[in-house]
């Protein structure tokens, strides 16, 4: 992305949620009544049209082809965090959040779990300008519990940006970092993993990675080669994935222990049954959790370590996502190839 300019990516994940949130309430996913107000005019309209299911229907399928399931990819993914990060919080109390590379994501918003915390939006200072201008036409006031961060993650170090908005590094703090990691070097993840295991007992992290495999080519997944061409002439590449069956080792190193994995296969599965099972697209995306293990200090750096780790040698800029009984059934663990 050009750095006065706000994420694509960003933008495209906003027009996955808008038209999830316009469709009946009792076949929805979640409903994030902001992320209309991200979209371009154009693509505002065709959420509104897509209020009409024929029309929706269309819609959908057009999107799918252009982008295959990466909405659907998208649209479960970001139930599954809203669980995942919903549980966490009744289970835990931890009353500190932070979400990495935050997007238009508005869960600090339209979370009522949220509400009670403290929370610190971290992103590149064109996504975030761009993501306030709005939210100020839509709230009366930005909420007091919601902190922005400006930060590159590839140029600055986090534990300095959030300082500087009074984070707290010694408390147990839950980390959000959706659809990041593959926009970075190797470097700058393993730098913001050390960091979250550094910080208060207890804390957690809910992140998404991309299977190495799409990004060398070492493994078949459809749509990936032309995705990736896709992202690359959007200035926003992606340079950073992982094997799924080292991401236990790959975490271990950092100080993070593993809960659980699920692929784009799986968590779909959980939202549209056996429908997913027709989704092809998207399968490299993957949603993972893990928590703190051994406490280090905040911020230390560390060598790379898993061999399955796909990130070219240059730095890329990158600017810029309740019902928990499906969670009961998920495997704490997985691991795959």
């Amino acid at each position: 992305m050009k750095p006065e300019q706000a994420s694509r990516t960003a933008g495209y994940m906003a027009l996955f949620r808008a038209g999830e949130t316009v469709r009946p309430a009792s076949q929805r996913l979640f409903a994030d009544s902001f992320a209309e107000h991200f979209l371009r005019p154009g693509l505002r309209r065709a959420v509104w049209l897509a209020r009409r299911p024929v029309l929706a229907s269309f819609l959908n399928r057009y999107a799918d082809h252009r982008l295959p399931e990466a909405r659907t990819s998208a649209i479960a993914r970001t139930r599954i965090i809203d669980d995942i990060l919903g549980e966490d919080l009744e289970a835990s109390g931890l009353r500190q959040v932070v979400i990495l590379g935050a997007g238009f994501d508005c869960r600090a918003y339209r979370l009522a779990g949220l509400q009670r915390a403290t929370v610190f939006e971290v992103d590149h200072p064109a996504t975030l300008a761009t993501k306030l201008a709005v939210l100020r036409r839509l709230l009366p006031k930005i909420p007091d519990h919601v902190r922005h961060v400006e930060i590159d993650f590839n140029r600055q170090r986090l534990p300095d940006g959030l300082a500087q908005a009074g984070f707290q590094p010694a408390r147990p703090t839950i980390f959000l970092w959706e659809g990041v990691t593959n926009y970075l070097s190797a470097e700058a993840v393993e730098a913001v993993l050390r960091y979250v295991a550094s910080c208060g007992p207890g804390s957690k992290i809910i992140f998404t990675y991309v299977h190495s495999g799409a990004l060398d080519g070492s493994v078949y997944f459809e749509g990936a080669e032309r995705l990736l061409r896709d992202v690359a002439k959007t200035d926003e590449p992606w340079t950073f994935g992982l094997a799924p069956a080292d991401l236990t080792e790959f975490l271990s190193k950092t100080g993070l222990v593993l809960d659980r994995d699920l692929s784009a296969n799986e968590y779909r599965s959980l939202y549209f049954g056996a429908a997913a099972q027709q989704m092809k697209g998207y399968e490299f995306y993957h949603v993972a959790a893990a928590h703190a293990g051994e406490r280090t200090e905040p911020g230390t750096p560390g060598p790379i370590g898993s061999r399955n780790v796909y990130a070219p040698s240059y730095f890329r800029r990158r600017g810029r996502m309740r019902d928990t009984s499906r969670l009961n059934a998920l495997p704490q663990t997985q691991r795959r190839g």
